[in-house]
C-alpha cells in the first residue's frame, strides 16, 4: 500500500475542531493523542518517529547540542548520519527494494537513504550575501520544483515574515513529487502552526486562523492521496502552550562566573570551550554543559533556585526520561508551565553580538523565537528593510538588523511534556487497524511499516 505521512507541526487535539479536512482522516480510521518523547522539540521527536527509539538510542537530544570535541554549539544540522539507528525508509527498502520514499522538508534530510528529498539550504556567497536555496535528491529536483512553483520562499519559512506561503509552497511541491514519481511512502513537513502559535500563544484568534490555513494546504494533499488509493497518517511532534516568562539561564551562569565570553569587535561571543558551565537553550529545555565534576552541585543548586525552572535533571533523572546520552548536558533544565529558556548570555546590552538582532539560526548558541518579530522599539522597520534590500540589490554589504532582543514578546513554547493530552500532539490514521486511545511516538515507525506492508 502507498502512504502519505503529514507532520503538521504544533497541531493539538484541541485544534482538530478547526481543521475539518485533517479531521476527515479520522472519520475513515481514528484519531488519538500522541504520547510524545522528551524533549518535545522538532529534531528529537522526528528522530523517534523515524527510528522508533528514544533519544538515549538515536542520539538526537535537542534541536542542537554542544559538540564537545569541536568546542562548538551547532543547531539545526541536516546530516541524516546524526540520527543513530535504522530509519523507517531504510527498513522499508530492506524489506522490499522497490519501496521508494520521498522525504520532503522533514529534518535530517541530507544524505538520507531515500530516492527523493528536498530541504532548505541557503546559499552563502563569499561577499556575505545570503540567498534562498534548496538541497535535493536527485540534484535536479530542486531546480524543477522552483521552475514550476517559483523560488522557495525561505524568508517566509522562518523569521518575522514567516507565514502560510512557505507551507503552501511545500504542499505544492509535494503534490508535484507525488504526481511525478509516485513514491510508495511520502513524508511531508508542514510548519505553519509553529509561527503564530509561538508568536501569540495557541489560543489567540490569530493562531486559530493559522489552523484553518494549514488545514487547507494539508487537505489538498489528503485529497490527492485518497484519489490515488493511498493511506494517510497525520501527526505532530508537540503541542504549543501559552508562555509569559523567559528564563535567562545563561545570564545566571554568567553572573556566577561559570560562563566565559570573548570580547570581539562585533560584541561578546560565548566561549563554550573556556566556560565551566553554559546552556544550550531550546524552547522549554536547556542542556547545561558542566566541564568539571566539582561544579556540578553548585551549578545545579543555582539553577534550581532560578525562577521558572521546574526541574534540573542529572544523569539518573535523565535516564528516567530516555535522554541519558553523551550528547546531553551534564544537567538538563526543564521549564515550569508558562515559562521557557531564552539564549542571551551577555550582561551588558551594549556588548551584545551583532547577530543578536538578525535572523541567524546557526550562530546563536540556542534557539531564539524572538526572530519571529520585528523589533517593536525600532521606528519604521519596513523602511529599514527596504533600504537593506536596496543595498543587497546593488551588491553592497548590509546587515538585516531588525530583530529585537526582548523575548517577552513570545506567546507560546514547547518542550516539556504536556499536562493535558488535549494540549499535546496528535496522531490520525485513515485506517482503523490498530486503533487506540493513545499512540506513542515510539510506535509511529512500526505503524508506518504496518501500513506499507500489512500487519
Amino acid at each position: 500500500m502507498k502512504l502519505l505521512v503529514l507532520d503538521v507541526v504544533g497541531l493539538r487535539m484541541a485544534d482538530l475542531e478547526l481543521a475539518p479536512r485533517i479531521a476527515a482522516v479520522a472519520r475513515r480510521g481514528f484519531a488519538a493523542p500522541l504520547r510524545t518523547v522528551f524533549p518535545a522539540v522538532t529534531c528529537p521527536v522526528q528522530a523517534t518517529f523515524l527510528t522508533g527509539t528514544l533519544p538515549r538510542e538515536h542520539g538526537v537530544v535537542g534541536n542542537g547540542w554542544y559538540f564537545r570535541d569541536l568546542a562548538q554549539v551547532w543547531l539545526w544540522r541536516q546530516a541524516n548520519q546524526l540520527v543513530h539507528g535504522e530509519k523507517v525508509y531504510e527498513t522499508a527498502a530492506r524489506r522490499d527494494p522497490s519501496c521508494t520514499t520521498a522525504k520532503l522538508f522533514w529534518w535530517f534530510n541530507m544524505y538520507a537513504r531515500v530516492l527523493y528529498s528536498v530541504t532548505p539550504r541557503p546559499e552563502y556567497h563569499a561577499d556575505g550575501l545570503k540567498r534562498p536555496g534548496l538541497y535535493s535528491e536527485p540534484p535536479h529536483l530542486q531546480r524543477t520544483l522552483q521552475e514550476r512553483h517559483g523560488p522557495f520562499p525561505l524568508f517566509e519559512f522562518w523569521g518575522p515574515a514567516a507565514g502560510i506561503r512557505s507551507t503552501r509552497w511545500i504542499a505544492q511541491a509535494a503534490e508535484t513529487v507525488i504526481r511525478t514519481y509516485d513514491p510508495r511512502l511520502c513524508l511531508v513537513y508542514l510548519p505553519h502552526l509553529d509561527y503564530d502559535h509561538q508568536r501569540y500563544g495557541p489560543d489567540d484568534p490569530r493562531a486559530r486562523r493559522a489552523v484553518a490555513e494549514v488545514d487547507a494546504e494539508a487537505g489538498r494533499l489528503i485529497d490527492l492521496a485518497f484519489e490515488r488509493g493511498a493511506g494517510v497518517m497525520v501527526l505532530s511532534e508537540y503541542g504549543i502552550e501559552a508562555v509569559r516568562l523567559p528564563i535567562f539561564v545563561n545570564r545566571v551562569l554568567h553572573e556566577h562566573g561559570w560562563l566565559r565570553v570573548q570580547e570581539t569587535s562585533h560584541g561578546q561571543l560565548l566561549d563554550a570551550g573556556a566556560s565551566r558551565a553554559f546552556a544550550v537553550a531550546d524552547h522549554q529545555i536547556a542542556h547545561v554543559y558542566v566541564r568539571d565534576a566539582q561544579d556540578l552541585e553548585p551549578v545545579r543548586q543555582a539553577l534550581a533556585r532560578t525562577e521558572g525552572v521546574a526541574e534540573v535533571l542529572d544523569r539518573t533523572a535523565q535516564a528516567r526520561l530516555g535522554i541519558d546520552h553523551e550528547r546531553s548536558g551534564e544537567l538538563v533544565c526543564v521549564a515550569a508551565k508558562g515559562a521557557w529558556f531564552a539564549y542571551p548570555y551577555w550582561l551588558d546590552e551594549s556588548r551584545r553580538p551583532d547577530f543578536a538582532t538578525t535572523v541567524d539560526i546557526h550562530r546563536k548558541p540556542g534557539y531564539d523565537p524572538a526572530e519571529l518579530f520585528l523589533d517593536p522599539k525600532r521606528r519604521l522597520p519596513g523602511l529599514r528593510i527596504a533600504w537593506n534590500l536596496a543595498k543587497k540589490a546593488l551588491g553592497f554589504r548590509y546587515l538585516m538588523d531588525v530583530i529585537g532582543t526582548d523575548p517577552s514578546l513570545v506567546g507560546g513554547s514547547h518542550g516539556r511534556l504536556p499536562d493535558n493530552p488535549a494540549a499535546g500532539p496528535v496522531f490520525l490514521s485513515s485506517s482503523d487497524s490498530g486503533a487506540a486511545d493513545e499512540v506513542a511516538a515510539t510506535e509511529v515507525r512500526d505503524r508506518i511499516l504496518g501500513a506499507l506492508f500489512g500487519g
